[in-house]
């Protein structure tokens, strides 16, 4: 008996996805079949649909990354975890042997490959991955709600990279999908968070997960976070939204010895008031995807209700629908986190 095809995403260039069937390939020595039951579009990925990775990911890709899904089959040599339990992956697969890997950071691996960029990714039926980029789930974990853990390892990252102690300060500077579950995260770890935000929707969602919010187009960012501070600034701030207003506000909100962490990818270079650097000895960290602790994390997260999932995720769209969704996301002022349904009965 022959297993039936299996359906898969390309992306075609020119905004266009073809989604077709294919003949399910076995996974290789070292490698797991994931059934895929969710997959997330991220910013990388619009930015994939747009055109502007073309040049990375040719027009045969099948993307995405933040999944959830169950075990479907084990390639030689791997002896778990068993079929039917429920996974994420985190989707980094490094050379092993430059100098980050050697000095044990592997997640910044001088040839690191992205999977669902730079190989297929998760908007296909079965997915084969490299058995050591899984992390099971609990049992009772719904699989929508894992969907969100890939997100939320970046924001477990970016937390533990500032060292953020119970009690301090922080400013999140953009209320997108990230800026709002480093918020999360950021209350889960103690801090007292602001999130700096000039979308009225995300500020109204913002607002209704319990985080005080400011619009700097509205009101002195500066001044709104030192009153709120007693005149002293955050000891921690995030910088999220990408863009230049965002990185003259990081240092203004600063307080003395603060700890700033850039989160957002910047299209072109910033500039950066390194002065404020020197008068108030400043630090800067940069934040970059995430290890598997911070899976972990993001698990714990996630299954302890600590992350507004309900919230968060505002759409699911079947996998035959994935134009109309990337379409719909493009357009739409209100959207948060859109899921594509892969499978139905993963």
């Amino acid at each position: 008996m022959t297993n039936p095809p299996q359906t898969a995403a390309f992306y075609r260039g020119e905004k266009s996805f073809s989604v077709e069937q294919l003949a399910p390939i076995a996974p290789a020595g070292g490698e797991v079949s994931v059934k895929i039951a969710y997959c997330g579009i991220c910013g990388t990925d619009m930015h994939v649909f747009h055109g502007n990775m073309d040049a990375r990911v040719g027009h045969e890709r099948i993307i995405g990354h933040e999944m959830s899904g169950v075990v479907h089959a084990l390639g030689e040599g791997v002896d778990g975890p068993s079929i039917g339990t429920k996974v994420v992956v985190r989707p980094l697969q490094a050379c092993g042997d430059c100098p980050a890997c050697n000095d044990g950071h592997a997640h910044i691996c001088h040839n690191l490959k992205f999977l669902g960029l730079d190989t297929d990714g998760a908007m296909q039926d079965v997915w084969n991955v490299p058995a050591h980029t899984l992390h099971v789930l609990p049992d009772d974990l719904p699989l929508d709600h894992a969907a969100l853990i890939e997100p939320v390892a970046v924001a477990c990252h970016d937390v533990r990279l500032s060292e953020l102690k119970p009690g301090e300060n922080v400013v999140v500077i953009g209320g997108g999908p990230i800026g709002i579950l480093v918020a999360m995260i950021a209350r889960k770890a103690g801090g007292t968070v602001v999130i700096s935000e000039v979308n009225e929707h995300r500020i109204a969602v913002a607002s209704k997960l319990g985080f005080e919010t400011i619009n700097p187009a509205q009101s002195d960012l500066e001044n709104a976070v030192s009153t709120l501070t007693g005149g002293k600034g955050a000891e921690v701030v995030f910088e999220v939204s990408g863009t230049q207003p965002g990185v003259d506000a990081m240092t203004q909100v600063a307080a003395t010895r603060a700890r700033i962490v850039m989160v957002a990818i910047h299209a072109q270079n910033p500039q950066i008031d390194l002065f404020q650097f020197f008068w108030r000895e400043l630090t800067l960290i940069g934040a970059r995807v995430y290890e598997p602790e911070d899976y972990e994390k993001a698990i714990e997260a996630v299954a302890s209700g600590a992350i507004d999932c309900e919230t968060v995720i505002t759409d699911i769209t079947p996998l035959a629908k994935i134009q109309s969704a990337f379409e719909s996301l493009d357009r739409s002022p209100t959207a948060l986190k859109s899921l594509i349904k892969v499978s139905g009965d993963a």
